[in-house]
């Protein structure tokens, strides 16, 4: 038994040393993905709820709607419809879909506010219990993404599809002080950059 543990420490040990060297991970599969996802929103929930400052409250709640709708856009487009197609669950997909509406239309009011209004933390409150519900509904046994991998789905080719739509989801929104900027019609990227 002593042997085994032995083994298990020196294949960790070597794992983490290719990390520690540089070596790009495996890529991940959709589950992964988006579950990375979940548990990212999650930390800044939780970091939303502990702070007190009117600043650092605004900067989360951009990120998290960001996040949000970023990840509610790769997931309605890519990995919902290839659940429909594999599963042909339809209550599951349709509940999923429901909820990103709801979801949604809070960001929009988020977004559209700021720590002046007293409705804000409420706001970011709920949604953060919307998200949660839902991502409860996605990871629980019996829910969307174990049905996903009992119904044979390329998870791995999913997951490199979702990840690079996702990249073009982020990089279509400027960035300035790792706050996004309002994008105008008929300007590019780069023109919302001050130098």
């Amino acid at each position: 038994m002593a042997r085994s543990k032995s083994k298990r420490k020196t294949k960790s040990a070597r794992k983490t040393g290719q990390a520690a060297r540089g070596r790009a991970p495996a890529t991940q599969d959709a589950i992964a993905l988006l579950k990375a996802d979940h548990r990212q929103v999650e930390a800044w929930f939780e970091e939303f709820e502990s702070t007190r400052s009117d600043r650092r409250k605004l900067d989360l709640a951009r990120n998290i709607c960001q996040a949000l709708k970023v990840h509610t856009s790769i997931e309605e487009e890519i990995f919902y419809p290839a659940f429909l197609e594999a599963t042909g669950d339809k209550e599951i997909h349709h509940e999923a879909e429901v909820e990103h509406d709801g979801a949604k239309k809070l960001i929009a009011q988020i977004q559209a506010s700021s720590p002046d209004d007293d409705y804000f933390d409420a706001k970011v409150t709920v949604l953060s219990e919307m998200i949660k519900h839902h991502v409860k509904e996605e990871e629980k046994r019996g829910g969307m993404f174990s049905e996903a991998r009992e119904a044979g789905m390329d998870l791995q080719v999913l997951g490199e599809q979702l990840k690079e739509r996702k990249q073009e989801l982020m990089s279509e929104t400027p960035q300035r002080g790792g706050r996004p900027v309002p994008r105008r019609p008929g300007r590019s990227p780069a023109q919302y950059f001050r130098m």
